[in-house]
């Protein structure tokens, strides 16, 4: 794989990568084409909220590349979806942020990948901490919003108290724990609800 072949763009982001943060994409290309499941490579490389952002911009140059790319030979076009799909599945795999999670909503709506986008509504519960979880409530992503409403109302009651005092989260966090009380039936979610209404009871 020569990242050169892919434009300026790309070649100028890929070397705007970190050496970690290069060396987890070139193993995770490696490991999809030897058809592994090991996710070895992965584990072995530190990855934070700066991997998030590069391998972001990454897939971003990529796509846009995709769709300029009549200049490149079928090899090279499939090498370029290839890099693409992979930087993808590290993302999916890792990220904690809203942005990314958005940027990969888009992507799978564009190419109508109806399981992808289920898959990525389970992440939400499994690793999206509550406050981001509401920051994706805020985006303007139609789907992204519905994946983050439904994983919001799936998480426990108490993790969800906290950001009840957060002038930002409070009155989507107050419709999940409603939802919780009443769709769900959870007594926790109840009582959280009555300390509420007791609460705004007697600052009246």
């Amino acid at each position: 794989m020569t990242i050169t072949a892919f434009g300026a763009r790309v070649a100028s982001v890929w070397e705007g990568l970190r050496p970690n943060t290069r060396k987890l994409i070139v193993g995770a290309l490696q490991a999809r084409q030897t058809e592994t499941k090991n996710k070895k490579s992965l584990n072995n490389n530190s990855y934070d909220a700066r991997s998030d952002w590069e391998l972001s911009r990454l897939l971003a140059a990529l796509d846009e590349r995709s769709k300029e790319a009549k200049d490149l030979t079928e090899e090279q076009t499939k090498e370029l979806r290839q890099v693409a799909e992979t930087c993808e599945g590290v993302l999916q795999e890792r990220t904690h942020s809203a942005e990314v999670f958005t940027q990969l909503v888009d992507r799978a709506m564009r190419s109508n990948d109806y399981k992808r986008i289920d898959s990525l509504g389970s992440i939400l519960v499994e690793r999206f901490p509550a406050g981001e979880i509401c920051e994706l409530i805020r985006q303007e992503n139609q789907v992204a919003r519905a994946l983050a409403h439904e994983a919001l109302a799936l998480l426990p009651t108490g993790a969800l108290v906290p950001l009840l005092s957060d002038p930002f989260d409070a009155e989507i966090v107050r419709d999940a724990i409603e939802r919780q009380a009443f769709d769900f039936n959870i007594e926790e979610a109840r009582e959280v609800l009555a300390m509420i209404e007791h609460e705004e009871l007697h600052q009246e």
